[in-house]
C-alpha cells in the first residue's frame, strides 16, 4: 500500500513513470496498472475461470438428470476439452450450485451403517444388472443383462454382457467374469436369484452346487432384503450404470458395449485406497490377492438360444454368422452349444440338427459357412434365376388384331344391349284396361272351371 501512495504522490509531482519504477524498483507496467486504477496492491489478477465455458452444459445435463453423477459428468467435459481436475471440477458445481435440491435423497442420508471385514482372497460379490432401453438391434427385449463380479477386499470388478439371466447363460458369464479377475477368490457370494438356490429358503440348487464343485469355491447367499451386504459389487453396479449404461449410443454393437464396459473397468482399477496409512491402488490392492486357479475349460452348461434364420441362409450368434441349408428363411432355429466346446449345433423346431459348424471367437465377425451348404445354395439361387434378357419397357406395341376383335366384340355387346334397352316401350294404356276389368266382380257363371 505504501508504494502505491508513493507512485501516485511522484506522479502529482511531475516524475515520470520509468523514474517512479526505479525509485520503487518495481515494473514500468506495474506502474502504470497502479496509477490507472486497474490493480490493487497485494491483490493479484485471477485467471480466467477453466469451469465457465462448462457451466451451461453442466447445469443443462443436471436438469434433465439431476441424479448424474458428478463422475460421470466430469468424464463427458473432459471429453469436450475441460482442463482441470476432477477436484476442480466438484468444487466449482458446488460454488456455482450447479446440482438442483432433492429433498427425497437428502432424508435418506445420515443412516448407520456397518463395517465388514473382507480379507484379501476371500470372497466375489456377483450380480446381475437389468439395464433397461438396450439398443434395438440386439434384440434381447426391453432390458439388457449384465453381470458383475467385484472383488470384495481390493475392489476391482469384472462385468460381461449376456443374452439372458438364464442357468447356462449365468455359467458362461461367470465364467468370463472369473477369467477376466485373473482368478477367483475362495467364496462367492449371491443375493437369492433363482438360478443360484431356492428364493424361499436361501438353499443352493443341486445343478448350481456343482457349478461350485467344478470351481472349488463355496457359495454364500445373502440375507433377504439386505444388499448392503454386498455392498462392494453393489457400487460397482452404481459405477456401471451411471459411467457407461447412461451414454451408450444407439449405434453400438454388443460387442463395441463389451469394450466400452471393459475399459471403464480397467480405468477404475487406479482409484486410490489407503490401507495401514499406505496409499496405494485398487489394481495394485487386487494384484497382491491370493485367488485360486481356475479350470482349463468353463462348467459344461448347455447354452440355448433361439434365432431366425436370414434370407441368406445365415444365422447369427455372439457376433458370428453361420450357415444352414437353403429354404430355411424366416424360420426359428435353436443354437445349441456346450460350453467348453469348439462346436455349435443348429437345430430345427423338430429337433433335427440342420448344421454343426467350429465356433468362431465371439465378436469376430466372421462367416461360417459349409461347403455343401454354399453349393447348394447357389443351386438354389441359380434356379430361380433366367437365362433370357431382360424384357424391354421402352417399346411400342400397337393392340394386336386379337385384341382388336375382343373390342370390337365387346363394343357389339355393349351396343346390342343398348338398343334392347331403347326398344322396351311400358304402355300404361294395358294397365288400365286390367285395372277396369278387376273392378267387377265375376259372376258365379264366369267362375272358370263351370
Amino acid at each position: 500500500m505504501e508504494e502505491d501512495l508513493d507512485a501516485h504522490a511522484l506522479r502529482r509531482q511531475g516524475w515520470t513513470i520509468s523514474a517512479i519504477a526505479r525509485h520503487l524498483g518495481r515494473d514500468r507496467k506495474t506502474i502504470r496498472a497502479y496509477l490507472s486504477g486497474e490493480r490493487a496492491p497485494h491483490q493479484r489478477r485471477q485467471p480466467p475461470d477453466a469451469f465457465v465455458p462448462f457451466l451451461e452444459y453442466c447445469r443443462q445435463q443436471l436438469c434433465d438428470d439431476p441424479h448424474l453423477w458428478a463422475s460421470t459428468l466430469f468424464d463427458e467435459v473432459a471429453e469436450l476439452g475441460y482442463p482441470g481436475a476432477y477436484s476442480s471440477f466438484t468444487e466449482a458445481l458446488r460454488r456455482y450450485r450447479v446440482r438442483p435440491h432433492c429433498d427425497p435423497c437428502q432424508a435418506s442420508k445420515g443412516r448407520d451403517r456397518a463395517v465388514i471385514a473382507h480379507p484379501p482372497g476371500e470372497e466375489i460379490q456377483l450380480d446381475w444388472v437389468e439395464l433397461p432401453d438396450p439398443p434395438a438391434e440386439w434384440g434381447v427385449g426391453g432390458h439388457a443383462h449384465l453381470l458383475v463380479g467385484a472383488l470384495a477386499h481390493s475392489g476391482r470388478w469384472r462385468a460381461v454382457l449376456s443374452e439372458s439371466e438364464d442357468f447356462a447363460h449365468l455359467v458362461q458369464a461367470l465364467d468370463a467374469v472369473l477369467r477376466k479377475l485373473g482368478g477367483t477368490a475362495r467364496k462367492w457370494r449371491f443375493d437369492r436369484m433363482a438360478t443360484v438356490c431356492y428364493p424361499t429358503s436361501g438353499q443352493v440348487t443341486a445343478v448350481f452346487a456343482g457349478v461350485a464343485k467344478f470351481y472349488g469355491v463355496q457359495v454364500a447367499i445373502c440375507p433377504p432384503r439386505r444388499g448392503n451386504r454386498k455392498g462392494v459389487v453393489e457400487k460397482a453396479n452404481l459405477s456401471a450404470a451411471q459411467r457407461w449404461w447412461r451414454t451408450v449410443p444407439d449405434q453400438i454393437s454388443v460387442e463395441q458395449a463389451q469394450s466400452g464396459i471393459d475399459k471403464l473397468a480397467t480405468r477404475l482399477d487406479e482409484r486410490r485406497r489407503s490401507v495401514d496409512d499406505v496409499r496405494v491402488t485398487v489394481g495394485e490392492l487386487a494384484a497382491g490377492e491370493p485367488l485360486l486357479e481356475l479350470p482349463t475349460l468353463p462348467f459344461p452348461a448347455q447354452l440355448e438360444v433361439v434365432r431366425t434364420v436370414s434370407p441368406q441362409a445365415l444365422v447369427s450368434f455372439e457376433g458370428n454368422l453361420y450357415s444352414v441349408p437353403p429354404g430355411m428363411s424366416g424360420m426359428h432355429v435353436t443354437v445349441r452349444r456346450r460350453l467348453g466346446e469348439d462346436v455349435l449345433q443348429i437345430v430345427t423346431a423338430g429337433k433335427v440338427v440342420v448344421a454343426r459348424h467350429h465356433l468362431a471367437p465371439r465378436g469376430a465377425g466372421r462367416m461360417v459357412r459349409s461347403p455343401g451348404h454354399v453349393i447348394a445354395l447357389e443351386r438354389t439361387v441359380l434356379a430361380q434365376v433366367s437365362d433370357r434378357a431382360p424384357c424391354k419397357t421402352k417399346t411400342r406395341r400397337p393392340l394386336s388384331p386379337a385384341a382388336l376383335a375382343e373390342a370390337e366384340r365387346l363394343r357389339g355387346r355393349g351396343g346390342s344391349a343398348a338398343s334392347a334397352a331403347e326398344r322396351v316401350v311400358i304402355n300404361l294404356d294395358t294397365y288400365a284396361a286390367v285395372a277396369d276389368r278387376l273392378r267387377t266382380a265375376p259372376t258365379p257363371e264366369e267362375e272358370p272351371g263351370e
